[in-house]
């Protein structure tokens, strides 16, 4: 494992914004550092919606999310925040400094502030489209107690899917891409990818019940 980037630990919550979503103010404790390991599916679902594919080749989104991950408990003391809205925030603007840091690396290109700041509302957005995923008209209240839960839970059922079921619905329900636009990435046709997406959201939703 590589040493963290010194200036990743710098993340914190006044950076972020809270989201404004009827999941916003569930409580959460932050008392014990382990609480980011709770996380890594959610964060490696991102990170894979987000790597170039010139680089995972060399470096994996376990990688890049076991790294982004011990840089968030070398920083843990940092957050300030007492949702787990903030928590999931400065947990993504962690991965997005990291993600650009290995980009930026690998192509020998200077700091660029902007593509951070781009790359968090990305992984924001995605983080959204994750909660929407088979959440239907809206969250109860118990979802709202059960947010994290809900969000993990998810993340790991689609990566127990087989390879091109799961990633056409990465693509599609979590990256935002069109149907078309899935098709050309994974270099099938659109009505073949349309059946792994319905297979795969068959299968999503007898796991988790829905």
């Amino acid at each position: 494992m590589k040493p963290p980037h010194e200036d990743s630990s710098s993340a914190s919550s006044s950076e972020i914004s809270d989201e404004a979503t009827p999941w916003s103010g569930t409580p959460i404790d932050t008392n014990d550092p382990a609480l980011v390991a709770k996380y890594e599916s959610y964060l490696r679902m991102l990170a894979r919606t987000k790597m170039r594919q010139a680089y995972q080749a060399k470096m994996g989104a376990s990688d890049v999310v076991q790294q982004a991950m011990l840089q968030a408990v070398q920083a843990f003391e940092q957050f300030r925040g007492q949702t787990e809205e903030e928590f999931m925030a400065w947990l993504r603007q962690i991965l997005a400094r990291h993600l650009c840091h290995v980009d930026r690396d690998l192509h020998r290109d200077k700091r660029d502030i902007r593509r951070e700041q781009s790359m968090e509302q990305q992984l924001a957005a995605s983080s959204m489209r994750i909660r929407n995923l088979l959440a239907g008209d809206g969250p109860t209240p118990s979802q709202n107690v059960m947010l994290g839960e809900h969000v993990m839970r998810l993340a790991e059922a689609i990566d127990r899917l087989p390879e091109s079921q799961g990633e056409a619905i990465r693509l599609h329900y979590i990256e935002g891409l069109k149907l078309s636009e899935v098709a050309e990435k994974l270099d099938k046709t659109a009505g073949s990818i349309a059946g792994l997406m319905h297979r795969g959201m068959k299968t999503l939703r007898e796991q988790l019940g829905q």
